[in-house]
């Protein structure tokens, strides 16, 4: 009896650790929400934290309802893409444009200009990128999702002013349809993840491109993966070591969607297919991915098939093997959903991003998760 005594206290032990050691939701934040307005995709502008301060894209256009089948935004109108800035870690947030207009959320917008984030005539770049600057942030963006061109703005003061549009161009590649995904090498050294248009003009093919003079130059280093039938799209990159890489990419062939890592072990000059954490995504949405403070890769998307859910996965071994998924916004409204973006606070609280459908209200919003993955 003494023997099953001590046992049985060992598995309530176990289960009790088991069960502290499993993610936990803090709490939902609306980061943006206008009556009559759609919010979306922040996954295609960026996000970037220093410390507590995060700043995230998005567009803000009309609301239209097109169908459960669509975007519910009214194309025929002009859409606009703005910023959210949290000085908190996410618990609260105001909403900015790229000329400085800054108002607090819920708070009327009357007056903000649209900001001009595609321009006519971009700049060229004349003087080399301070990339390792503190306060440095990049945006990449497309003019044409299927053939390019992209362009790109910086900043030095955190997103408040933003120098460009200077030209998008990598040696070696046409039509490139860029989303922002990079990382710092050094001073004049940074390394760009992409999509690029395949042999028939149609989207796309994931590549990695780098510079070493600040910008003045992109060459491309290795295309990610062959050329798909499908297509193989908006990849989201962290580094191991200086010579290891993961990336995650948006996949698509037939009427399957979904999300599969590749690891290179030169510094992106080749890559390997490494595995597939979610073999389903229904319409299919992209990868946000980050390397926990404990190692750990954590995995955030949106299931765009019922229930409509924002997920999160984890690999303890560099992405070879994913935890199930765990489950951290549910009972969406549909399928026009997620896009996400996401940070780890210097506490170690995560902090997710994304585009909402509401089951009772007909825009869609901008909204963030707070959670832990103890």
């Amino acid at each position: 009896m003494k023997r099953f005594c001590q046992f049985a206290s060992l598995l309530f032990l176990a289960s009790t650790m088991l069960a502290a050691a499993q993610p936990s939701v803090i709490k939902h934040v609306t980061v943006y929400y206008e009556p009559g307005r759609f919010g979306g995709w922040p996954a295609n502008y960026g996000v970037w934290t220093w410390g507590d301060e995060i700043l995230v894209g998005f567009s803000r256009g009309w609301y239209k309802d097109l169908g459960e089948e669509r975007h519910n935004i009214d194309r025929e109108r002009a859409e606009e893409h703005l910023f959210a800035r949290s000085l908190d870690g996410g618990e609260t947030w105001s909403i900015e444009d790229p000329s400085e207009v800054i108002v607090p959320w819920g708070a009327a917008l009357h007056g903000v200009r649209p900001p001009d984030l595609i321009p006519k005539t971009p700049i060229p770049l004349t003087e080399p990128i301070r990339f390792n600057d503190p306060d440095f942030c990049m945006t990449l963006r497309m003019l044409d999702i299927d053939a390019g061109p992209s362009l790109y703005y910086v900043s030095y003061n955190r997103g408040h002013d933003w120098r460009g549009p200077y030209n998008l161009l990598v040696h070696g590649v046409e039509g490139i349809a860029a989303r922002t995904d990079y990382l710092i090498d050094g001073p004049n050294a940074c390394t760009l993840f992409l999509t690029a248009a395949k042999s028939n003009a149609q989207e796309g093919r994931p590549f990695c491109a780098r510079t070493t003079d600040g910008g003045l130059n992109w060459n491309l280093v290795s295309w990610i993966g062959p050329e798909p039938e499908g297509f193989a799209i908006m990849p989201s990159t962290v580094r191991l070591s200086d010579r290891d890489l993961v990336t995650a990419v948006r996949r698509r062939e037939a009427d399957n969607r979904w999300i599969e890592t590749w690891v290179s072990h030169d510094n992106g000059a080749s890559w390997t297919y490494q595995s597939r954490p979610m073999p389903t995504l229904g319409e299919g949405n992209p990868p946000s991915m980050i390397r926990l403070q404990d190692g750990r890769l954590c995995l955030t998307y949106g299931l765009r098939a019922a229930p409509y859910e924002i997920r999160a996965q984890f690999s303890s071994d560099g992405g070879e093997n994913w935890s199930d998924p765990f489950t951290l916004r549910g009972e969406g409204g549909g399928r026009d959903m997620g896009y996400p973006r996401t940070v780890q606070r210097p506490g170690g609280v995560i902090v997710t991003l994304y585009y909402f459908q509401h089951p009772d209200k007909p825009e869609r919003t901008i909204e963030a998760t707070l959670w832990k993955a103890d």
